[in-house]
C-alpha cells in the first residue's frame, strides 16, 4: 500500500511540476513574442517614418528645383525683350527669398459674373483697361486672405495671352524687403481645377517701375492689399540700371 501510495504522490508531484513548468515556458514564450512584435512595431514605425521623411525631402527638393528653373527662366526673358529695363549684366543683381512651400496656396477660386471693365491706374499717370475674372480665397499662418484676379481686355485681344491673367497685389513687406509699388503674379485659365487653383507666391516678380523709370506699371488695387508680409518669390533689385 505505501508503495502504491509513493508512485501515485510521486506521479501527481511530477504532473503538478510539469504543469507549472509548461506554465512558465508558455508565460516566457508569451513575453518574448510580445516584445518581438513591440520591437517589429517599432521598427515598422520607424521605417514608415524614415520613408516619409525621404519622401518629403525629396519633394522639397523637386520644388527648389521646380522654382530655381523658373527664376532662371524669368531671367531669360529680360535679354529677348526689346522693351527691357535690364542687361545681361544687370541679372547678377536680381534677388529673391529661398523658395518656401508654405507660400504655393491652395485657393478657392469664385467667379466673377458679368464684371464691368474698368481703368486701373498706372505709375505713369496712364490708365489700363481690365475686367475683374474672379476672386481667390486662401490661408496662410491659418489667416484668411482674399486676392482678386483681373484680365487684360487688350491682351485678351491677342491669341496667345486670351487665357492670360493677372494678379497685382500689395503687401507687408513692401518698401522693405521688396519693391515699394507691389508686386505680380501671372496664371493661366487653365490652371483652374473646378473652383480650385495653386497659388505660389514664390513665383512674384517685380514690375518693370522696379528697375527703371519711363514705364508704365499697372498700381496694385485697394482690395489687393495683403496685411501679412509676403516674404517670398523676388526681393529689391540691388541696384538701379542706368542707360
Amino acid at each position: 500500500g505505501v508503495k502504491r501510495f509513493g508512485k501515485r504522490a510521486f506521479a501527481l508531484f511530477f504532473e503538478v511540476f510539469e504543469g507549472v513548468e509548461v506554465r512558465i515556458f508558455n508565460r516566457f514564450r508569451n513575453i518574448f513574442f510580445k516584445t518581438q512584435m513591440k520591437a517589429i512595431r517599432i521598427f515598422g514605425r520607424a521605417s514608415k517614418l524614415v520613408f516619409f521623411l525621404f519622401s518629403f525631402s525629396i519633394f522639397a527638393q523637386d520644388f527648389k528645383v521646380q522654382i530655381e528653373k523658373h527664376r532662371e527662366n524669368y531671367k531669360q526673358e529680360f535679354l529677348k525683350s526689346a522693351n527691357s529695363p535690364l542687361k545681361k549684366e544687370d541679372l547678377a543683381q536680381l534677388s529673391f527669398y529661398e523658395p518656401d512651400e508654405k507660400f504655393k496656396v491652395k485657393c478657392q477660386f469664385v467667379a466673377t459674373k458679368k464684371g464691368k471693365p474698368f481703368e486701373l491706374p498706372t505709375s505713369s499717370g496712364k490708365t489700363k483697361t481690365y475686367q475683374k475674372f474672379g476672386e481667390l480665397h486662401f490661408k496662410i499662418n491659418e489667416k484668411s486672405f482674399q486676392l482678386a484676379v483681373y484680365q487684360s481686355l487688350s491682351l485678351r485681344q491677342m491669341p496667345q495671352y486670351q487665357d492670360y491673367l493677372f494678379v497685382p497685389f500689395k503687401d507687408l513687406s513692401n518698401g522693405n524687403e521688396t519693391y515699394g509699388g507691389g508686386r505680380y503674379l501671372d496664371l493661366r485659365m487653365n490652371e483652374i481645377q473646378g473652383d480650385e487653383i495653386y497659388l505660389d507666391f514664390n513665383k512674384a516678380y517685380n514690375p518693370y517701375c522696379a528697375f527703371s523709370a519711363g514705364y508704365s506699371c499697372p498700381i496694385p488695387p485697394k482690395e489687393n492689399h495683403l496685411k501679412i508680409a509676403i516674404e517670398a518669390g523676388e526681393r529689391n533689385f540691388k541696384t538701379i540700371h542706368k542707360d
